[in-house]
């Protein structure tokens, strides 16, 4: 006699299968705080890149140094995002802003082009000095509020707590940015070096609590940025 599963040993087994998936799947399914993690370790990276194909050396520049590719923080528009840019001096004052910008005043666009869609840059969220029809050509992800739901980000070395920036010159070395956006001259020689301490860059999709160099919950994640050589990766 051919056995089989009776009806009720079907729906039984289908129970089973169902609760363990209920259970299973919510931690196997996307975390985003790693995922902007990620991201970011894979834009510093490409900073580095752009850094080391374009050196900005120029003895006609005084302040040639503020011009090296870097990847800041912003709070704009009360969101959590970033940008990499190449500053450049204004034609009208000649002063470094510290701000990515695409208009005419400027030399240049100096947002980086999205390496995976060259129609975008790699600017989070539009400002009032990025006007190339910005609010079609922006990064979304790169507004790391929005997408993955970053509220704070801190970010520090051995040397301060108030790194802003991350800045890498042609040899790929990082250097900690410690302006902020809105300062006339924010890279300054004498207290933005190159760095002799890991960088630390605490994403928090709830405030961040106590000590930046140190993860104090699961809704924290840090990014490291070595000194000499800027490898980056995830603690």
């Amino acid at each position: 006699m051919k056995k089989s599963f009776t009806m009720l040993e079907l729906i039984m087994v289908i129970l089973i299968i169902g609760i363990l998936a209920a259970v299973v799947i919510p931690r196997t399914g996307s975390n985003k705080l790693a995922e902007a993690a990620t991201q970011i370790v894979s834009d510093i990276r490409y900073t580095q890149h752009l850094a080391m194909i374009d050196d900005k050396f120029d003895s006609n520049q005084n302040h040639w140094y503020r011009q090296r590719w870097q990847l800041a923080f912003s709070t704009a528009h009360s969101t959590r995002s970033y940008s990499i840019f190449s500053d450049s001096p204004s034609l009208t004052t000649g002063a470094y802003d510290g701000n990515p910008s695409a208009n005419i005043t400027y030399t240049k666009v100096e947002v980086a082009r999205n390496p995976l869609d060259k129609y975008k840059y790699m600017i989070g969220v539009a400002n009032s000095n990025f006007d190339n029809s910005s609010t079609k050509r922006i990064t979304s992800t790169l507004d790391i509020g929005k997408t993955y739901g970053i509220v704070d980000v801190k970010m520090s070395d051995g040397t301060t707590s108030t790194v802003k920036r991350i800045l890498f010159d042609h040899l790929g070395r990082p250097y900690r940015g410690t302006g902020a956006s809105t300062a006339t001259h924010p890279i300054n020689s004498s207290v933005d070096n190159v760095a002799t301490s890991t960088i630390l860059i605490k994403l928090c999709v709830e405030a961040c609590v106590g000590n930046n160099r140190t993860v104090n919950s699961a809704t924290e994640i840090m990014i490291a940025v070595e000194p000499e050589t800027g490898y980056t990766h995830i603690l």
